[in-house]
């Protein structure tokens, strides 16, 4: 492992871990103002996450150990995840270790342990929030994977960081089969984010939550933990949107002073994307969960018309 990998591994986990937060703030304050009211402050998830580090977690009687170990896991992959997705650089020795289809293995994983522990105090809410989180990633994953199979198709690898060479750093060729493939990873990036349409994050509504349906006997720091991973999904879903449809930018390996250039770049294209998730969920209206499932088969849909056209316009 060379220097520059090493630093740019370190950069991009510290990265994410930072500017989470910031996103997810970022968003809350666009949204706030499209829809003409008081805006909080950026900084307004970090001073939640520093309140909830300094709470006592409180459990249940009948909670087991995996109520008490899924925070940490959850966070621990999703931490993961981050690490192994190009943000500033495509020199990062954790890719070649894991692939696209590892990390939606990943996210499987964290949906997986979290709704396990939502059922195991056994309340009503956690049971339904499970459920429903598991038909979502039930739709949601296999939507995802043709989304990362149609970018695979144009570099002929499921890695990242070889996807992110082959459309960067090399030229310029407009790929029709990528704008279907968008359409859909928007489609499920709005559902496994728990946004609108599919889910208001704003909301403890029983009849519409989800995500919050999963967290809702946490507290203190387990608590704190869960938000901050709610967060780098959001973040690591935005950068898999600009590794593969915008990733102009990103450094090339062994390049660790384009590093400089490639934060704020990154900065930038994530501040729009923000303000485009604001709009989008100012725009749509909450659908009923029952108009999940073909939100997501259209996701599903999209995608494979995407890989199909790859397909017929290279043969």
């Amino acid at each position: 492992m060379s220097f520059s990998g090493a630093l740019s591994q370190l950069l991009d986990i510290l990265l994410a871990l930072a500017l989470a937060p910031l996103l997810s703030g970022w968003v809350n304050q666009c949204r706030c103002w499209l829809q003409n009211r008081s805006a909080p402050s950026f900084w307004q998830p970090y001073r939640m996450l520093h309140k909830l580090f300094n709470k006592e977690s409180v459990l249940a009687e009948q909670a087991s150990s995996l109520f008490r170990l899924t925070p940490y896991l959850v966070f621990g992959s999703l931490t993961l995840v981050c690490a192994i997705i190009p943000t500033l650089s495509t020199d990062l020795p954790l890719a070649p270790a894991a692939d696209a289809i590892a990390l939606v293995g990943l996210f499987a994983l964290a949906r997986i342990f979290i709704s396990l522990a939502a059922m195991d105090v056994g309340t009503a809410f956690g049971s339904m929030g499970a459920r429903r989180e598991m038909l979502i990633g039930f739709l949601a994953e296999p939507a995802l994977l043709m989304v990362l199979f149609s970018a695979s198709l144009i570099s002929k690898s499921t890695s990242l960081t070889t996807i992110v060479e082959t459309l960067a750093h090399r030229d310029l060729v407009i790929y029709p089969g990528l704008a279907f493939a968008a359409l859909a990873f928007v489609m499920v990036a709005l559902a496994e984010n728990a946004r609108v349409p599919v889910d208001n994050p704003s909301t403890h509504l029983e009849l519409t939550m989800i995500h919050e349906a999963l967290i809702l006997e946490y507290s203190g720091r387990h608590l704190a933990l869960l938000e901050w991973a709610a967060s780098l999904k959001l973040f690591a879903y935005s950068c898999i949107g600009l590794a593969l449809f915008c990733p102009w930018g990103i450094a090339e390996a062994q390049a660790p002073l384009a590093m400089l250039l490639a934060l704020p770049v990154l900065v930038g294209k994530l501040a729009f994307g923000g303000c485009m998730l604001a709009l989008l969920e100012t725009l749509l209206a909450k659908m009923r969960i029952f108009r999940v499932p073909e939100f997501l088969a259209s996701a599903f849909l999209m995608a494979v018309i995407g890989l199909l056209v790859h397909l017929l316009l290279t043969q």
